[in-house]
């Protein structure tokens, strides 16, 4: 049997990468519904939403609260988003990779990440219908009230974006990061 490969090229694009790989990539899904077009009142006020919860928090905790909550809620667009942020911002490729497996890998991250990601965890699945109190506990030992409220306030911004790029089929690689 013959595998036929071809040059890689990131979605929606022509260049190349110089590897190749099989040629038989699934089709790209197209989106379902311009929401940003068809209710552009509530797509401003979400960017709105957005700017105030990434108002004085750490720009490296908050890319890694987008990216571990996007991982969460399986949105292809904003693990695509965020981690292009935050490469083009400075985050290692290692410790984005490592997001996903992070109590395994508790050594690339800091004492407030490790609370961050944990809330993050618990405020994105509720799986027993509360954060519990041990995971809050940490995460408050770490941050004080206001920064513990702005970890919050980007959970729950990131948990609503996930919502919104997962019911609309928002397509991932497409997205080129603004300090790019």
């Amino acid at each position: 049997m013959t595998t036929h490969t071809n040059t890689i090229h990131a979605p929606g694009t022509t260049g190349t990468t110089g590897t190749t790989a099989p040629a038989e990539y699934a089709h790209e899904h197209a989106p379902r519904l311009p929401l940003a077009e068809r209710v552009p009142e509530f797509y401003r006020a979400m960017l709105r939403l957005e700017t105030a919860a990434a108002k004085d928090i750490d720009p490296t905790l908050y890319h890694l609260i987008k990216i571990r909550a996007s991982q969460i809620n399986h949105c292809g667009f904003c693990i695509d988003m965020h981690s292009k942020d935050a490469l083009a911002e400075g985050e290692t490729v290692e410790r984005i990779v490592q997001l996903s497996a992070w109590e395994e890998s508790r050594h690339f991250y800091t004492e407030r990440e490790l609370a961050a990601l944990a809330l993050t965890e618990s405020v994105t699945v509720l799986t027993d219908g509360f954060v519990p109190d041990e995971v809050y506990a940490r995460a408050a030992e770490q941050f004080d009230e206001t920064e513990l409220a702005r970890v919050i306030s980007a959970i729950v911004v990131i948990n609503a974006w996930n919502r919104i790029g997962v019911t609309t089929r928002m397509t991932p690689g497409h997205y080129t990061p603004r300090s790019a």
